[in-house]
């Protein structure tokens, strides 16, 4: 083969590897901003300097010259002579341009206008002059001058929900030429050439289709196996029939005159008989354990084809630190993102899914749930917010939580937008429980946003989330508190092609449910029922359950009719329910279809069908459509209990801290009334209910200390728990305010939204 030949070939695997190698390059760019940065220089330049040589070899000059302009800019920035912000942006935009060449093989071999512009700048950073396509340098000419960085211009797709994050950074600052460059790129290369050979010897890429067509046929084979098991048992009944039968005629035989002349033709039909046995059990033994033999294989065969199906989180999170960044940064905000457990699998066919949903989630966490830099201070947070995105598995299912550290979610708000929306009557808002009123995020057409952005405010994208996560079998949970931050989790299945499920029967029909979303099996018994508000349920656990006929809930029949029926517990994000069934058939692995026929495409409750070995067909149900109809007929019994609201009465004789403390407790979703010194706190005190006080220590007429013994030693005030806020942070400060009778003592100093909510969470 020739040389032109071998660099053809060799070009789509280049083209492969350079994705998968850009892809880390943009995490260690992202890294130079971190304590990391060392560290993070020193992968980056191998990388580059890997993949200048790679395509030097090809043939494909441009992209061996954007490497070595970028190398240059690094080596600048790790020497001090660039700003680590200009050169971070400048790294990743030559990340997209190189990007934009690997598909276009023309333009990696000659240059494009983009990459030549973009190799000035970069270029122009370094102080260096621009390499020439060939690999030397060019002649000397002026550098580029470029104004040091400006106001970011905000761009659509910053986090885009179907496209990689697009971002325009401000131009770069010129530096001065740096001095010779480290010569350790020689063993970079070889190091980095024998990972990848490894790396290869260890892995192939196969078609998604033919994973498709394996997962569906050794769901099928499985099925088989279990009909060959089934028909087994079936081969060794009639087997025992013939030997009752042959020992029944043998007995008969001992009673009847048979002729001398026919002794010897019943002897060896006995014999043949006694043979026959012997054989059809040696049979029925070898082909029992062939069947278990080959229904092992079969089931560890679809076990390995799962696990092949299964692709790592990575491939899609790689992407999420730069595109947060980007849109923190148009919001000008400081983001931190946190990824644990990338490296956890889910079924290839979910990845699009899993992105879309956690795009949204990222979006709507960088945009209204983190706090800018100057709001945080005033908070007692750090500057930077905190977004993070945790992975574990969960048994068959897989738990992803993305969570903030930043404002949370005010129900009493949610409430007046969806009233505000028409989404909700102002009596219907009022009856929602703070859990119900966090949920409304999910609604359809739902934004606490006045105006549209680029980022939000059209009503599209948490409805998105719920609906693409319980598409695929799973349930979306979220949790907030307010001045505190949220986390919102999705729980999904790591497969769809097989699934364990629950088999129940209800009639003479099969059902299954997932067993991911089982909780437990029961028989209610009369004295466990119980009514609640006018709901029936049953007593799980210590706690009240909603109880719902699954045949009447399904359409299929008039509801059970045993004293102690049977019923399966199922959960779905914090709701339980406990569905009354007929029966119970088994817990198995299934090959799940979609569902087939018009009558069952687009049915309510209808999660797809199994095969089963007997010839029926079970149906799979959805239970997150089966907990939203349970949770609307017995809302009453899941309804959980809404936190309370406190009246909160703040004294102190400085407006300053006043302002500051009021907004820290208004941050946590209380009510404040205020008050300038002891005496004017003791007296609304007196006039007014209050849940909790806050006083300051040093103020005029009655100070902290007096106003606590007051309030202490007053019939009807000596229950609300008062919390001291003083500057005063000695000892006998502390002491003097226990003796008071102070329940809590804070220094103002070290007061945050943390301290403050641990505090009145505990006395509340």
């Amino acid at each position: 083969m020739d040389t032109e030949s071998l660099k053809r070939s060799l070009l789509s695997k280049f083209q492969e590897v350079s994705a998968d190698r850009l892809q880390k390059i943009q995490l260690g760019i992202l890294d130079l901003e971190k304590p990391t940065a060392d560290q993070a220089a020193d992968e980056v330049a191998r990388e580059l300097h890997t993949m200048k040589g790679e395509a030097r070899m090809l043939g494909l000059a441009a992209i061996g010259q954007l490497a070595h302009a970028a190398e240059d800019v690094l080596r600048a920035e790790r020497d001090g002579r660039a700003a680590t912000e200009v050169a971070t942006d400048l790294l990743l935009r030559a990340c997209d341009t190189i990007s934009d060449l690997l598909e276009d093989t023309e333009g990696a071999q000659s240059g494009t206008p983009a990459s030549q512009e973009m190799v000035e700048a970069l270029a122009a950073a370094s102080g260096h002059a621009p390499p020439a396509i060939g690999g030397a340098k060019a002649p000397s000419h002026t550098a580029i001058p470029v104004v040091p960085a400006a106001p970011v211009p905000v761009v659509e797709a910053t986090i885009e929900e179907h496209a990689e994050p697009v971002y325009v950074p401000p131009p770069a600052a010129a530096v001065s030429p740096p001095p010779p460059a480290p010569a350790k790129a020689a063993k970079a290369e070889h190091d980095e050439g024998h990972s990848h050979k490894a790396l290869a010897d260890r892995s192939i890429r196969v078609n998604v289709e033919v994973l498709d067509s394996l997962g569906l046929l050794a769901g099928d084979l499985l099925v088989e196996s279990a009909r060959g098991r089934l028909r087994a048992s079936e081969a060794e009944a009639l087997l025992q029939r013939f030997s009752r039968l042959g020992d029944r005629f043998l007995k008969l035989a001992e009673h009847l005159a048979v002729p001398n002349s026919m002794r010897n033709d019943l002897e060896r039909i006995e014999g043949d008989l006694h043979m026959l046995r012997d054989d059809a059990f040696r049979f029925v033994r070898r082909n029992g354990d062939g069947i278990e033999t080959l229904h092992g294989n079969l089931s560890m065969m679809a076990d390995h084809v799962a696990e092949a199906r299964l692709v790592p989180l990575s491939t899609v999170f790689d992407a999420f630190p730069r595109a947060v960044r980007d849109i923190a940064r148009t919001q000008g905000k400081e983001v931190d993102l946190v990824i644990e457990n990338a490296d956890l699998g889910v079924d290839r066919s979910m990845l699009a899914d899993v992105r879309d949903a956690l795009v949204h989630l990222l979006r709507n966490g960088v945009d209204h749930g983190l706090e800018t830099p100057d709001d945080r201070r005033m908070l007692g947070k750090p500057a930077a917010g905190r977004l993070r995105i945790r992975v574990r598995a969960d048994g068959d299912m897989l738990s992803i939580e993305v969570d903030d550290d930043g404002r949370g979610m005010d129900p009493q708000k949610l409430r007046e937008v969806a009233v505000r929306k028409g989404l909700l009557t102002e009596s219907q808002a009022a009856a929602l429980s703070e859990r119900e009123a966090i949920e409304l995020v999910f609604r359809a057409g739902f934004s606490t946003r006045q105006e549209i952005t680029d980022i939000s405010g059209r009503g599209v994208g948490m409805d998105v989330v719920k609906k693409k996560v319980e598409s695929l079998g799973g349930s979306v949970g979220i949790v907030s508190r307010l001045g505190r931050g949220s986390a919102i989790t999705l729980r999904l299945p790591q497969s769809l092609a097989l699934m364990k499920v629950l088999l129940v029967r209800l009639g003479d029909d099969v059902y299954g449910m997932p067993a991911a979303d089982v909780v437990a099996v029961m028989r209610v018994k009369p004295e466990d029922r119980m009514e609640v508000f006018g709901t029936l349920a049953v007593k799980h656990r210590g706690k009240p359950t909603a109880l719902v006929g699954l045949g009447p809930l399904l359409g299929v029949n008039g509801g059970n009719r045993f004293d102690k029926p049977p019923a399966v517990v199922v959960r779905h994000g914090d709701d339980l329910a406990a569905l009354v069934v007929d029966g119970f058939v088994d817990e198995r692995e299934v090959a799940v279809k979609p569902c087939g026929g018009e009558f069952l495409k687009g049915a309510a409750f209808i999660a797809g069908t199994a095969a089963l070995e007997d010839g029926r067909i079970a149906v799979l149900l959805h239970v997150p459509d089966i907990m939203t109809e349970v949770r609307r007929m017995a809302r009453p019994v899941t309804q959980g209990q809404a936190a309370k609201r406190l009246r909160v009465l703040l004294v102190d004789d400085s407006p300053i801290a006043r302002a500051t403390e009021s907004a820290l407790v208004k941050a946590l979703g209380h009510t404040v009334d205020e008050a300038q010194d002891g005496e004017e706190g003791y007296l609304k005190a007196q006039s007014q209910q209050y849940d909790l006080i806050l006083s300051d220590v040093q103020m005029p007429r009655l100070d902290g200390f007096s106003l606590t013994r007051r309030l202490k030693s007053t019939v009807g005030l000596s229950r609300i728990p008062v919390i001291i806020l003083s500057s005063l942070a000695s000892p006998e400060d502390r002491r003097r305010g226990a003796e008071a009778g102070a329940d809590a003592y804070l220094v103002k100093g070290e007061l945050g939204v943390e301290s403050l909510a641990q505090t009145i969470d505990r006395l509340t």
